[in-house]
């Protein structure tokens, strides 16, 4: 009986008994550029708490891999803010369904607001704001000034608070509501509003199409970077 619950111990998945090399080891296919310091900085942000020898070493789960897979897939994919994704995992560890921040589909309409509302207050202390940045994003238009607020604008204050922390503020990002503006001209030209034409559950498939086409847009928008990023952040010639 012992030996069978020692071996229930050991292939228990939250059994710390991965170093970081082995970590590294075990991810380095799909994330190449993972390094021992990139490891300790999901530490220090939250991600991932691997348990310590007596000697200090760290020793990681198969679950704490998992969490780290997930985290990484996360901010590869969707490019979400690191308080935001240890937030879901969080969530899911303590046994709750949450959805996956970026993951909605497009038939449920992304780009419109997401059901929730938020006073001011609230969201500034759920974006952990100050109160200085969020009048910098509404005087650069990427948030509106409101009584209440969606759950996409706790989405873009978040990140807006990431962005800050290395030196990327709101007036660095005008550039980005202007092209949010083309890329809405382009969906508008390309999805021709059956609503107006009076046909039955048109305007609910335009939204749909639109969603789809705006998320058709983002892929675009994140390859050009990882491009660019890719030739050394020089945009390629399109000669």
């Amino acid at each position: 009986m012992a030996a069978r619950a020692a071996r229930a111990h050991a292939e228990d998945p939250r059994t710390p008994k991965l170093s970081i090399g082995q970590v590294l080891q075990r991810l380095a296919s799909e994330f190449p550029e993972l390094s021992p310091s990139k490891l300790r900085f999901l530490e220090d942000k939250g991600l991932v708490r691997p348990s310590r020898t007596e000697k200090g070493y760290r020793k990681y789960s198969d679950a704490d891999v998992e969490r780290i897979r997930t985290a990484l897939e996360m901010q590869r994919d969707r490019y979400l803010p690191l308080k935001v994704i240890a937030e879901y995992l969080d969530d899911r560890d303590q046994g709750g369904e949450p959805e996956r921040p970026g993951s909605r589909a497009p038939s449920t309409a992304t780009m419109l607001p997401a059901d929730v509302h938020l006073d001011r207050p609230e969201l500034l202390r759920r974006a952990g704001a100050s109160a200085a940045l969020l009048e910098q994003a509404v005087q650069t238009g990427l948030l509106v000034a409101s009584p209440r607020y969606t759950g996409d604008d706790l989405t873009m204050l978040r990140t807006l608070v990431e962005l800050e922390r290395v030196g990327i503020g709101p007036r660095h990002l005008r550039s980005f509501r202007a092209a949010a503006q083309h890329e809405l001209g382009l969906i508008e030209q390309a999805v021709p509003s059956a609503a107006r034409r009076g046909e039955p559950g048109g305007g609910h498939r335009d939204v749909e199409r639109a969603a789809e086409l705006a998320d058709l847009l983002e892929i675009v928008r994140r390859t050009l970077i990882r491009q660019a990023l890719a030739d050394g952040g020089r945009p390629r010639s399109s000669r």
